[in-house]
């Protein structure tokens, strides 16, 4: 068999294993909150690798390794920002909002979470709030439709649109019949293999260039300042890069994890798990970028056109075709995850949050989740117009997606769980200042400012409105008391 057969052959055991884990959870899937959350049932390990694969995406594999590789260490603040982000998302957020969001009628989706906390008598807030998903993720999801698409006409020589179709089928097919669960264990399973080739790639390539003291020797001969953490950088570059740990507070597709988990003592372990995953996953990505390039130094007759490649080469440079095919399968498992994170909760925004909100039925379940499906189905059709014509403005969107959730819903969401006197008001003028202010840096502001990201001025303003305005319209409401006491009490006896 040829190099190609094999490497398809993988593809195609990993595929096949995602249809039948979406399969598996159709058959656990008997109503809406099955559907949307899973029925609050994840263990820690699923919790934690779930939220982890659906983060990082192909950024985790490609984007990261190959800043690394491009311009050296200094890239490694964004790993440092995302790590001490996440660890802070899991401890102070996640065992707060797996309860409140139970006492709190037990809502599903973060924007009707937000209507009960806050008690808001008008679905504004709601409203909102579930259109900024609905915007964001389409967006969010063609972009991944986009990577996937490229990557089966870089790897296997297929055209654009024929890689495009395929993915787009597969993560459509699963999300759309197994819902909450089928995206949360092909996470759990995705997130395996892209932590184990993050493993094996870098540990195998220091053999090939030596042991990692020749290794580095080659690049300090090269570039002294390539192994550097501060050379080439700049305060305000350090700052932006940092910041990025800001935006864990309000990705809906990340938090929603937490509501999931089945126990609120099991976030510590999934907490350790998580971080874990994270930590020796980032770590990975840098050594595979260090090695490949002292690799491709040592090996002058190669040649490395695209940096951000730099771990799918070496996959294929280190391994047997059809090993390299399972690290194919790591890269296009960081694409789907995420597509598939990203239209479940699109999904969500717009029956529970939207829908519901708007059109208030008393259909049952059944035909809720009926309605969650046409919703994905829906979703997906638009993300994949949208991404049938390659357009890197797409996938510029992604960091900017990323921003505009965390300084949206970030500052909104930590009020939420730890002030008494947050407001509807308060919270919906907080999202919208937040929104805006990345829009209007990102746009105009950003160039003379030293390029500092945008969420950092979007995050700051989106917590002064939100307590200035609530300050200005609190009204003491008893059951907003009550609930935030139960929480408290329940936290701490069920820690």
């Amino acid at each position: 068999m040829t190099e190609s057969t094999f490497k398809l052959i993988a593809i195609i055991i990993y595929m096949a294993a995602m249809l039948l884990i979406g399969w598996y959870a159709y058959r656990r899937t008997a109503n809406l909150t099955d559907y949307m959350l899973g029925g609050r049932s994840l263990g820690p390990a699923v919790t934690a690798l779930s939220a982890g694969a659906a983060d990082m995406s192909g950024w985790l594999l490609m984007g990261f390794p190959g800043a690394i590789y491009l311009t050296g260490m200094g890239e490694a603040w964004i790993g440092i920002g995302l790590t001490v982000g996440a660890y802070l998302n899991w401890l102070f957020v996640a065992p707060r909002l797996r309860v409140y969001t139970h006492v709190s009628s037990d809502s599903i989706t973060i924007p009707s979470y937000l209507q009960s906390r806050l008690k808001d008598r008008s679905p504004l807030l709601r409203i909102a709030s579930g259109a900024i998903i609905l915007i964001f993720f389409t967006f969010y999801v063609s972009s991944g439709m986009v990577a996937g698409g490229v990557f089966f006409e870089s790897s296997f020589g297929l055209g654009y649109h024929s890689g495009l179709i395929i993915v787009s089928l597969v993560v459509l097919a699963y999300t759309l019949f197994g819902g909450f669960l089928a995206v949360s264990y092909t996470d759990f399973v995705q997130g395996l293999i892209m932590f184990l080739a993050l493993i094996l790639v870098p540990i195998v390539g220091f053999f090939m260039t030596g042991g990692p003291s020749e290794t580095f020797s080659t690049i300090r001969e090269a570039d002294p300042n390539h192994l550097s953490l501060i050379a080439g950088t700049t305060v305000m570059g350090i700052i932006s890069s940092l910041a990025w740990g800001l935006g864990y507070f309000g990705q809906p597709h990340i938090i929603v994890r937490f509501m999931a988990i089945n126990t609120v003592k099991e976030t510590k372990s999934a907490r350790r798990i998580g971080i874990g995953w994270m930590l020796l996953s980032l770590i990975g990505a840098t050594f595979t970028a260090l090695v490949g390039y002292a690799y491709f130094l040592q090996n002058p007759q190669l040649s490395l056109s695209d940096p951000e490649a730099v771990f799918i080469e070496l996959g294929q440079i280190i391994f047997h075709p059809f090993i390299a095919g399972i690290m194919l399968a790591a890269v296009l498992a960081a694409v789907m995850s995420t597509i598939s994170s990203q239209l479940i909760v699109t999904s969500s925004a717009l029956i529970e949050d939207l829908y519901k909100a708007v059109i208030k039925s008393d259909a049952p379940d059944k035909t809720y989740v009926l309605y969650g499906r046409l919703a994905v189905l829906a979703v997906a059709i638009i993300a994949f117009i949208l991404s049938w014509k390659q357009n890197d403005t797409i996938l510029a969107l992604v960091s900017f997606a990323w921003a505009g959730f965390g300084a949206s819903f970030g500052p909104v969401i930590l009020l939420s769980l730890y002030w008494r006197k947050l407001t509807s008001q308060g919270a919906l003028w907080g999202m919208i200042a937040g929104a805006a202010t990345v829009i209007i840096w990102k746009s105009y502001l950003k160039v003379h400012f030293g390029n500092l990201y945008e969420i950092v001025p979007g995050f700051i303003l989106c917590m002064v409105v939100a307590i200035v305005v609530s300050l200005m319209t609190y009204r003491p409401n008893p059951d907003i008391q009550n609930e935030f006491d139960e929480t408290i009490e329940t936290l701490a006896r069920e820690r």
